[in-house]
């Protein structure tokens, strides 16, 4: 498998472990001092404390599950690569994806022995702000997805 489907998959095991509701597999993606800054603006850092602060989000609260189209995948070094996505989260219960949380995703991994992971995930909203057109037609490409 190349680097670039590596990183894919590294991505695609990320949201999984999201869609799972599984915070230890989902913290088990990033590099040591890794880190994410989530939808809301939250940011944590490190495995650990990235678990801690999901497992209440999977406990308490219902998620929706990510669906995702990578945009690009670019290496920028021998062991490093950068990973940019689109998203949608399809509410519980849902066929539909919400269009008020679709996102922009961006992935920045490394590797280390052999192995890929997670340096920095930014999942941003795709507000799209005076341009209804650009978020109705993201949505629509989501949502082909499905």
């Amino acid at each position: 498998m190349s680097d670039t489907d590596e990183v894919q998959t590294l991505h695609a095991s990320l949201l999984d472990a999201w869609n799972n509701c599984d915070a230890r597999q989902m913290a088990a993606l990033y590099a040591d001092k890794g880190g994410q800054v989530g939808f809301d603006g939250s940011v944590a850092n490190t495995p650990a404390e990235i678990q801690e602060h999901l497992e209440p989000i999977f406990r308490d609260h219902p998620t929706a599950r990510f669906v995702a189209k990578i945009r690009e995948v670019r290496m920028i070094g021998a062991d490093a690569a950068i990973l940019r996505a689109v998203a949608g989260m399809v509410p519980p219960g849902k066929s539909e994806i919400n269009p008020k949380t679709n996102a922009i995703q961006t992935l920045v991994a490394s590797k280390s022995s052999g192995r890929w992971r997670i340096e920095m995930f930014h999942n941003t909203p795709a507000a799209f702000h005076d341009r209804p057109d650009e978020a109705e037609k993201l949505t629509k490409e989501l949502q082909a997805l499905l």
